[in-house]
């Protein structure tokens, strides 16, 4: 039986991450996947998803082209060709992941492994089994798609993000239940596919946990672009027919749809395939972890999203650098803030408290929220639409959180995350020379306006 001093159930953001830092730090290690290098991220969620973005912002580029005096004379594009480029860029970033594996000396077993409680992980390789032992273990086993039971869903055919990413046809219509993360970003990237998009949520609001200034302004703006959004409304039921029939609930109104495809994007729920006879702890669906990560068994770590928290990429990577940290003896660093990223048109990007979220915790709340329009940068790229937020602590100015809505707000969200790490106040941003024209200056902006001593703004 080999023995490791690591071994890792799980080869995505946060398990491929672990192994790396693990045998950096001079620790034998073994990772185990079963399905795909990369996890859900890299193969059926992050990657895919803003892949296809990309192409659908092209698209959206390329109709709006008369605004900048250029004129186009017609265009088409292939599903087909889309999909292969997507899968292109996914074996890409496969091959990057083996070749650091081999480069760091990580034993990579491509098998579903089943964990006992005395560290020792049968894998069930394609053609034999084998048997390890290690000691320590780290659970990064992710997540997989949650369907509900609804009547008539299963006489359908209906996507999940485990298949969307892989259609061969744009349907004329989508029916999108959740509206969540995921169901945003696939709804901006069939509508400039040119299909009709009808995003169904049962809260008052796409986004809940999200700042309300930022879902009512993006809600807005999917309305414009001709996406349909039903909030405060249920899906009851389905049928089958010539074209599918999505049942509403909408406030005890009973409504219907009629569409040719439907995506079911209503969350995700722990993988616990290989250690649902471990006897772990659970909170609620989710494995219970302490502050070190680890579970209720000595020497198993669990990470990313089987401890469920934000269910963010970077996350998991950080928890898996954090375990590692752990098992080494040495001290982890205060918790950093997790900026939370959504890729829709237009981005939104967030990182630390939104208003509500700080008050709760006592602070007398000031924030300075400032459009992009005036942007000169933003106005000049033909994006302006938009505004960020500053959100901070009356007392002394300290920074507890920022908010912003518009074009590449995902590309700037790390300066704000960073002034939340340091702890640092309004002022020192105030302090500050931003590059001009930037749309990043309008950080500086918000800083300024705050303090009273805004150029552009109040």
């Amino acid at each position: 039986m080999k023995e490791f001093d690591v071994a890792i159930i799980g080869g995505g953001p946060g398990g491929y991450v672990a192994a790396i830092r693990a045998a950096k730090s001079g620790l034998s290690v073994a990772l185990i996947e079963g399905r795909d290098l990369g996890g859900t991220c890299l193969n059926r969620g992050c990657i895919p998803s803003k892949t296809l973005l990309k192409h659908a912002e092209i698209i959206n580029k390329i109709k709006e082209a008369k605004n900048y005096g250029i004129t186009v004379g017609g265009f088409t594009f292939s599903i087909e060709e889309i999909v292969k480029r997507k899968n292109q860029v996914i074996s890409q970033l496969q091959n990057g992941i083996k070749g650091l594996l081999r480069q760091n000396k990580i034993t990579f077993f491509h098998g579903y492994g089943t964990v006992t409680r005395d560290k020792k992980i049968i894998i069930d390789l394609k053609n034999n089994k084998e048997e390890i032992h290690a000691n320590t273990i780290i659970l990064a086993n992710g997540s997989q798609t949650f369907v509900p039971e609804i009547p008539g869903l299963d006489t359908i055919r209906y996507h999940t993000s485990d298949t969307i990413f892989d259609i061969t046809e744009v349907p004329k219509r989508l029916v999108i239940m959740g509206g969540g993360v995921i169901g945003l970003e696939i709804a901006c990237v069939f509508n400039s596919l040119g299909t009709s998009v009808e995003i169904v949520e049962m809260a008052e609001r796409v986004i809940p946990s999200e700042d309300p200034d930022a879902t009512t302004f993006l809600t807005k703006e999917l309305v414009e672009k001709g996406i349909n959004v039903h909030t405060s409304t249920k899906i009851t039921g389905f049928k089958r027919g010539a074209s599918t029939i999505v049942e509403l609930d909408r406030g005890g109104e009973k409504v219907s749809l009629e569409t040719d495809s439907v995506l079911v994007s209503v969350g995700r729920t722990p993988n616990l395939t290989g250690i649902e006879d471990l006897g772990l702890v659970l909170n609620d669906r989710f494995v219970k972890v302490d502050q070190n990560l680890q579970t209720s068994i000595d020497g198993i770590y669990a990470i990313g999203d089987l401890i469920g928290g934000f269910q963010l990429a970077h996350a998991a990577s950080a928890e898996g650098i954090h375990v590692i940290n752990h098992i080494l003896g040495e001290s982890n660093k205060k918790e950093s803030a997790i900026p939370r990223c959504i890729y829709t048109f237009p981005e939104i990007a967030s990182v630390g408290l939104t208003e509500d979220e700080a008050r709760a915790k006592g602070y007398k709340v000031q924030s300075k929220k400032i459009d992009f329009a005036g942007n000169g940068k933003a106005i000049a790229g033909g994006e302006n639409k938009g505004f960020m937020k500053l959100i901070a602590d009356e007392k002394y100015g300290e920074i507890l959180g920022v908010v912003m809505v518009g074009a590449h707000v995902t590309e700037m969200i790390s300066q704000a995350t960073s002034f939340i790490h340091l702890e640092g106040t309004v002022d020192e941003i105030n302090s500050m020379i931003f590059p001009h024209p930037t749309m990043s200056e309008s950080l500086f902006e918000s800083a300024a306006a705050w303090v009273g001593k805004g150029i552009h703004y109040n």
